[in-house]
């Protein structure tokens, strides 16, 4: 148990340790820009308001998108998914510009929180209807599957955290979702542009395709579906550990 315990910790340090050193990597990128906003008046709720923004004209996008004749058309999806990555980086500033300018509060840590989740799920919104619409039902319930895991990591987190232990393993957090559907989505518009909107790909003897364009985006759509909800899971058992062990230490010093 000792033993396993002092791995877990190095483990728990050194992942610590790597997300620490590519957080201040990035802010060095965009610490230039936090002062830019700064400069401009922006404040925290503010900067968290523009990717809120961003997010609704994201949704936008989609239904526009889902309601083109053109199945085959998937500049939609790409522009979506710059739009995606614009957001991301407005969520990611607030903080910054929290800490930079001095204007943290705890309503705006509040406000920061119920708004990723509104942005998360107007996004979500907008690409289960495109789904729908151009009639990928499979993969439109795989969007909603990753919806639902998306929310569960970030409910079972702060419903932990309430309880008084921290609850933050496992992959596929907000950054990382907002990373990976962004990508997908520019590089799906990307492959259209190069190889076609109704590129598919077909296996002799299989009677239906393996791959299509529009695979590019559905793919990773896929992946969250899976993995969001696997680590909602593995917080919950962490979470449950961290109780119970929390649970034994107060019965023993009563």
């Amino acid at each position: 148990m000792k033993v396993d315990s002092t791995f877990e910790k190095k483990k728990g340090t050194g992942e610590k340790a790597w997300k620490v050193f590519l957080q201040q990597g990035i802010y060095k990128i965009v610490n230039p820009f936090v002062r830019l906003l700064i400069r401009l008046g922006f404040t925290p709720n503010a900067v968290t308001t523009t990717g809120f923004i961003l997010n609704v004209g994201v949704a936008v996008i989609f239904v526009v998108g889902g309601e083109s004749e053109n199945r085959d058309d998937f500049s939609y999806v790409g522009w979506a998914g710059f739009l995606i990555m614009m957001a991301g980086l407005f969520d990611m500033l607030d903080g910054q510009v929290a800490r930079m300018g001095n204007m943290g509060s705890t309503f705006g840590a509040l406000y920061d929180s119920v708004l990723d989740r509104y942005s998360e799920l107007i996004m979500f919104l907008g690409i289960c209807y495109y789904l729908m619409a151009h009639h990928y039902f499979l993969s439109s319930l795989f969007a909603f599957i990753a919806m639902i895991g998306s929310m569960m990591v970030s409910y079972t987190r702060a419903r932990a955290e309430g309880l008084g232990v921290e609850c933050k393993g496992g992959f596929f957090q907000r950054p990382e979702r907002v990373v990976l559907i962004a990508l997908a989505g520019m590089f799906c518009g990307l492959t259209a542009y190069l190889i076609g909107g109704d590129y598919k790909l077909y296996v002799p003897g299989l009677p239906f395709h393996i791959f299509e364009t529009m695979s590019v985006f559905t793919i990773p759509i896929t992946v969250l579906a899976i993995f969001t909800n696997i680590t909602a899971f593995t917080r919950l058992m962490e979470a449950r550990k961290a109780l119970e062990l929390k649970e034994r230490n107060q019965t023993m010093h009563q």
